[in-house]
C-alpha cells in the first residue's frame, strides 16, 4: 500500500508511530523511500527496511521521534555494510541512535537525561546501545 498521496505528502494512517510524532520531512523521506522500494521489491519487510535505511541517513531517533541530523550519513556500523552483509547481521545497529554523528559527550548527555545507570564508565558504543534500549 502506498505511503504517499498523489501530491507527495505522507499518508499519516500508513506511518509507524514514531514517525507520526516527527517532522513532515522525516515522514516524506520514509514514505517516498518505502514506495520506491515497494515498487522495486514488492510490499513487505524488504521495503520497510529500505525505508528505515533511507530515513536513518538523514534523521536520528531521539526519544519517541525522528530528528534531522546536522550532517547526512551512515548512523551505525551496519549501515556501512553491503546488503548481503546486512542480511547476515554483520555490524551492529543502535536503534536509530547516530553513533557516528554524535560525540561521546553528546551521547553521555542524552543518557543522563534518560537516566541511564553507569553512563560515566560507558564507551561511545555502550552509550548508544543504552540510549536505544531506553528509547524502545
Amino acid at each position: 500500500m502506498p505511503k504517499t498521496t498523489k501530491s507527495g505528502t505522507a499518508k499519516k494512517s500508513e506511518l509507524p508511530e514514531t514517525l507520526l510524532k516527527s517532522s513532515a520531512k522525516a515522514q516524506r523521506t520514509f514514505a517516498k523511500a518505502h514506495d520506491a522500494a515497494a515498487e522495486q521489491y514488492g510490499e513487505g519487510e524488504r521495503a520497510h527496511r529500505a525505508a528505515y535505511a533511507a530515513l536513518k541517513r538523514t534523521h536520528e531517533k531521539v526519544g519517541d521521534r525522528w530528528v534531522r541530523k546536522d550532517e547526512p550519513g551512515p548512523s551505525d556500523p551496519r549501515s556501512t555494510k553491503s546488503t548481503a552483509q546486512k542480511r547476515r547481521g554483520v555490524g551492529e545497529t543502535y536503534g536509530g541512535v547516530d553513533l557516528y554523528g554524535n560525540t561521546r559527550q553528546e551521547l553521555y548527555e542524552r543518557a543522563r537525561k534518560l537516566g541511564v545507570e553507569g553512563r560515566s564508565r560507558m564507551s561511545k558504543a555502550e552509550l548508544a546501545r543504552a540510549i536505544a534500549k531506553k528509547q524502545r
